[in-house]
């Protein structure tokens, strides 16, 4: 019988191949000697990687209320036949999915990815009292369900909300073949690049006027973009529109066509210029350590924290 620890990530909202969970967290766990399960929906167009982390599929649903519903009872039933040592999940509405595997024999991580309470108070769609009830609720069903669970937190500021959680900072693994790439032997393009989700809160419409302020620098965008957002942007950019590539429109773009993107040219600069928000004013973006770690310069909004840090770097 195997000595393996096994662990078992659960997620029912983010892509199998989300970055964090399957590169930072469930592949380091496996290359350290661990026996790994991920417990998601399918890949987009039945893609499936041959890296060996075992994937155990949930049903993906359109509506967000069958997902909470059905989609968190089938990942229970599932994570409980397991029977792990580890089980870290990745999504609010897994809280009572955590509270019902924990047992005394086991852990349960629960991996906060988001600072809820403030995104929950910045829907504008909801009127203000709505969204105090509602973030208040949340407040106490997180606190009722997680309270023998270990918090970690994927921002150094969710300290200040979580004092007793565990910093696992959602930094980028290293890139050799970036390290080693030399971009000085290749002549600079006027080619800004993003990469990630592309989101209102994220930028896109600032990041769409950018081609009518110069008439030479483009935009390149590479991360999923709602099709609804990608033709207003493209709206927002008119006849400059040509000068703003969206790569990833209604499609996830996975971790290895990203990194080949940055490899492809010698860009100009990697861009976050993001509108001012609670959430994004404090947090330190991963995206910085992933230009850097790409050798590129960082132009991004003139929050405090991001100033201070892309100051001193």
């Amino acid at each position: 019988m195997s000595n393996q620890k096994r662990v078992v990530h659960l997620t029912t909202v983010h892509h199998p191949y989300d970055p964090r969970i399957y590169h930072k967290e469930c592949t380091s766990l496996k290359n350290a000697g661990y026996d790994v399960t991920l417990i998601a929906r399918e890949a987009e167009n039945g893609a499936a990687k041959d890296n060996p982390i075992r994937h155990i599929p949930v049903k993906t649903y359109n509506s967000r209320l069958k997902r909470m519903l059905f989609g968190t009872l089938d990942a229970y039933k599932k994570a409980k036949a397991l029977d792990a040592d580890v089980y870290h999940f990745h999504d609010p509405e897994l809280l009572p999915v955590g509270w019902l595997l924990k047992k005394k024999q086991n852990h349960v991580f629960y991996d906060i990815h988001e600072d809820y309470i403030t995104s929950i108070m910045q829907k504008d769609y909801l009127n203000k009292p709505v969204r105090k009830l509602t973030a208040a609720a949340y407040k106490y069903m997180e606190k009722f369900f997680s309270r023998k669970m270990e918090l970690c937190l994927a921002e150094k500021y969710y300290k200040d909300i979580y004092p007793g959680g565990y910093c696992i900072l959602n930094y980028p693994t290293v890139n050799q073949t970036f390290v080693e790439h030399d971009r000085n032997h290749e002549p600079l393009e006027d080619k800004l690049l993003y990469t990630g989700n592309v989101s209102y809160v994220r930028g896109a419409q600032i990041h769409a006027k950018i081609p009518l302020i110069h008439d030479e620098v483009s935009v390149h965008l590479v991360g999923k973009c709602p099709g609804d957002l990608a033709e207003e942007m493209y709206a927002i950019a008119g006849d400059e529109k040509d000068r703003l590539e969206l790569e990833g429109v209604d499609r996830f773009i996975e971790k290895e066509a990203i990194e080949a993107r940055y490899l492809s040219r010698n860009w100009l600069a990697g861009i976050a210029l993001f509108p001012p928000t609670e959430h994004y004013k404090k947090k330190e973006l991963t995206k910085f350590f992933e230009y850097m770690n790409a050798g590129l310069p960082v132009l991004c909004s003139n929050f405090p924290v991001w100033k201070e840090f892309v100051g001193n770097v």
